[in-house]
């Protein structure tokens, strides 16, 4: 058989055909050239072959490009082992439709790596061919050139794109099939298979004319005759006399009259028989245009919709409806996937038809049945799949203009939702556009409106809008205690949101006081074994860590683990992990590296047993533990696993992810560790410049960068260089943290070795007395800091001819080293009396 022809023999399914590819047309006529014309164009180009109406029929729907490319998919499904099927006419929602397929190309999933990243990986892959080289997307409904191209995957040889539009712009990007209404030939046999009899040639070829061969209208009037047994010729009478009457109204419309027409003529005969189902299908009209779970019907009952509810709530009358408007072809069952749609220009057929109030009625109508059948649970995984039949109505019913307090409950859940599964872009513009229809009615004092406030604030920091996210999050902080008070769950929650925010901009010590005075009211409200109480001893761990509060950090970081791991429910696997893991971190901390290993390495299995091995906190986990093996000398091991990290936080998230970041500044210090400077500085230097974009000047990780830097430049030869740098360091860190803090102590050790490369050991002897007092003041003097302080002011002041001074501080000090054991990296360097260097290591905020 010639490839090109129409496959008459069953091809075999493909391995992937996506759940959204409507069925197959039983009734689809014609067309075989268009059909082979694509094929070639398809087959011979390496670009997206796209179906748009010419430019003579802009905004004209009907002529059944859709339809076409559902035939196609059908037709020459042998030849593929991917197709899958995108509603393109919301460009938001493309991603997630996408991402759809990263379990199919066992890529790692939307939940792991946001929907955005997702949907770039399928790109990437479906582009490259691995591990699918032969496959088929359609785009369907894709108006926006500029909107769609970034999604298309490009240059693979037997992968193709299908794109149906309305836009003649897209032949600038691609090749393009023009689809123009039926030929009267084709009408006719169309009308002849669809009626199932032989319709004489001048009444069809009539009623073709009658209605413009536009394939569309005429299956709605094939419908109509089949189900009513109406003769052609009747029909034909009956849409003139419909037309007359159209046009005696003298209502402007952007479709011919007669098309009109043949739609009123079905939706008065539906009425004659069956008045429930024209009000279902007045109702239809003001969802999207997308598939339409039926799911949300079946859970009617108790929606308060005034129309649809008494319908809807008999599950019989239900049916009924659905078949009748199914049996006049004004509706699509799809059975498979458990819905229903109708065509979008049936569906604006039916809104110009109405009333301005009876709109209106209708589309809270739909308002009130999509608030009642959202799952209860937005956060739950097992939800996700509903939320995502859902979403494609939520901009069309214009459900942000409600204000009824169930559709704003829907309206936070969609928000809520979209966060969960890390499509962090359109969560941020839906709940844009919410608040901005939300504000005018109901003022930022309203619950709902600082409910979405708190989500937003939430989204835009895990989109890196450090700064956003602050001044809208202390905003609705405050209001949040003037409506809710100071006990509320709300406000509670938030507040642990707001110490999140006081973090980023590195005001540690208000963060934790925040969380201080947060974690008191929540032991109050709720129980010290509360869930969001637990959350709250974790975060504070966290501040007192970042306080070089060691000790007490620990003792929190552990209660919270504890009660989590124990706990039964209300308590997620992403709580355990975060928990483990910072309590591996100030194990480190605190100077117990081989036991931070151990509980590293047990919460790293946790990861990639319960979460996978690409999932954020796994590899937030991964890393902390290549830190403490590097801190125990495994130089190899702590190499390979950080690298390994590196990569795919790069390839998963991109290089401006904080946790990449935080990942590029360990791999670079384990670089120089294993002597390999250049490597190194490269690393050190991208790494500074982006925590001075996200995090700002002032920020104390930025300066811990810095600190990275300066010691690369004397260890490759540029003390002055180090020197000017640390200095920087240590008065920022002074002045953000003070003098009892290891970033600043290790600043100040660091300069002293600056000076002593400089030639200057009396100056670093002087500047390192002082530091080994300060530390040890607050650290004790077991601690790895200040036995490193006391090692390098021996060798300062043997330098500068103070040796019995250097003797008695370096016998003294190594016989505080006996708590480690003797081939521990830091006491091997001390017995063989080689000077301190310190490097800074980044958090998980």
């Amino acid at each position: 058989m010639d490839e090109q022809a129409v496959p008459q023999a069953v091809p075999r399914m493909p391995p992937i055909w996506g759940r959204k590819i409507p069925g197959r047309n039983k009734h689809f006529t014609g067309r075989e050239n268009l059909l082979n014309g694509l094929r070639e164009s398809l087959a011979e180009t390496t670009t997206a072959a796209v179906v748009p109406l010419p430019q003579a029929l802009q905004g004209l729907g009907g002529v059944g490009k859709t339809q076409l490319a559902i035939e196609y998919a059908w037709a020459y499904r042998g030849y593929y082992d991917l197709v899958w099927w995108v509603a393109a006419d919301q460009p938001l929602l493309i991603p997630s439709a996408l991402a759809g397929l990263t379990e199919d190309l066992k890529l790692p999933s939307a939940g792991t790596m946001g929907i955005e990243e997702a949907a770039d990986s399928v790109r990437d892959a479906l582009q490259r061919g691995d591990p699918v080289d032969r496959w088929l997307l359609i785009f369907d409904n894709a108006d926006d050139p500029e909107e769609i191209k970034p999604f298309l995957p490009q240059g693979s040889k037997d992968g193709h794109v299908l794109i149906t539009s309305r836009n003649s712009r897209w032949s600038g990007v691609a090749e393009t099939v023009s689809v123009d209404v039926f030929s009267t030939t084709e009408s006719v046999a169309f009308l002849r298979k669809r009626l199932r009899r032989d319709v004489p040639e001048d009444e069809a070829v009539h009623l073709s004319h009658e209605l413009g061969n536009l394939p569309l209208a005429l299956e709605q009037a094939a419908a109509l005759q089949d189900t009513t047994g109406m003769s052609t010729d009747e029909y034909v009478r009956s849409l003139a006399e419909q037309t007359g009457e159209l046009l005696k109204l003298g209502k402007s419309t952007e479709y011919p009259h007669t098309m009109t027409a043949a739609w009123q003529l079905s939706v008065h005969e539906v009425e004659t028989r069956m008045p429930e189902a024209a009000e279902v299908l007045r109702c239809l009209a003001f969802f999207g245009p997308d598939p339409i779970p039926r799911f949300v019907f079946q859970r009617a009952r108790d929606s308060g919709a005034k129309l649809m509810g008494p319908i809807l709530s008999n599950p019989v009358t239900r049916s009924q409806a659905f078949a009748e408007l199914g049996r006049f072809s004004l509706l699509r069952i799809e059975p498979e996937t458990g819905t229903v749609q109708v065509h979008r220009l049936v569906q604006a057929l039916l809104r110009d038809s109405l009333e301005l109030k009876q709109q209106e009625a209708f589309r809270h109508e739909v308002h009130l049945l999509l608030a009642s059948g959202a799952p209860t649970d937005p956060e739950d995984i097992a939800t996700q799949e509903e939320f995502t039949f859902l979403l494609p109505h939520v901009g069309p019913s214009l459900l942000a203009q409600c204000n009824d307090e169930p559709v704003q409950t829907f309206a936070l859940d969609v928000v809520r939702h979209l966060y969960r599964v890390a499509n962090y872009s359109s969560a941020r513009s839906m709940a844009e556009e919410f608040l901005r229809h939300w504000t005018p009615s109901r003022t930022d004092r309203d619950p709902n409106v600082l409910r979405l406030r708190r989500h937003l604030g939430n989204v835009l920091w895990q989109l890196g809008a450090n700064k956003e996210s602050l001044d809208l999050n202390g905003d609705t902080f405050e209001l949040m205690r003037e409506v809710f008070g100071p006990q509320h769950e709300d406000y509670l929650r938030m507040a642990l949101t707001y110490a999140a925010n006081l973090r980023a901009q590195g005001r540690f010590r208000d963060a934790r006081e925040q969380d201080e005075a947060s974690l008191a009211a929540l032991e109050r409200r709720f129980g010290v074994k509360d869930p969001t109480t637990l959350r709250a001893y974790n975060n504070l761990a966290l501040d007192h860590a970042l306080l070089s509060e060691y000790e007490s950090a620990l003792e929190l970081q552990q209660l919270a683990y504890v009660e989590q791991s124990n706990a039964r429910q209300g308590v997620s696997k992403w709580d355990v992990q975060s928990t483990w893991n910072n309590l591996a971190r100030v194990v480190r901390l605190s100077g117990r590296h081989e036991q931070a290993c151990d509980v590293g390495e047990e919460a790293y299995a946790h990861g990639i047993r319960e979460l996978k091995i690409e999932h954020p906190l796994t590899l937030a986990t991964a890393r902390d533990l290549s830190i403490a093996k590097r801190r125990m000398g495994d130089l190899e091991e702590a190499y390979k696993l950080i690298e390994d990290t590196h990569n795919r936080l790069s390839k998963l998230y991109g290089p401006d992810y904080p946790e990449t970041m935080a990942a590029e500044v360990a791999l670079s210090n384990t670089l120089r560790q294993l002597n390999r400077l250049e490597e190194s500085m490269a690393l050190a230097k991208d790494a500074f410049q982006r925590y001075l974009k996200t995090y700002g000047e002032k920020h104390p990780f930025t300066y811990g960068c810095q600190l990275n830097l300066a010691l690369l430049f004397r260890l490759r030869g540029d003390a002055e260089k180090a020197r000017e740098l640390d200095e920087k360091s240590h008065e920022g860190l002074l002045a953000q943290l003070g003098d009892k803090h290891v970033y600043t102590c290790s600043s100040v050790i660091n300069l002293a070795g600056d000076l002593a490369a400089l030639g200057d050991p009396a100056e670093a002897c002087e500047l390192g007395q002082r530091t080994l007092e300060i530390v040890r003041d607050f650290l004790g003097p077991k601690n790895g800091l200040s036995l490193s302080a006391a090692i390098n002011l021996s060798i300062d002041l043997r330098a500068i001819g103070r040796s019995d001074e250097a003797t008695t501080l370096y016998e003294q000090t190594m016989a505080e080293y006996t708590h480690m054991s003797p081939t521990h990296p830091e006491r091997v360097h001390a017995v063989e009396g080689n000077r301190f260097n310190w490097d800074f290591d980044s958090y998980s905020l």
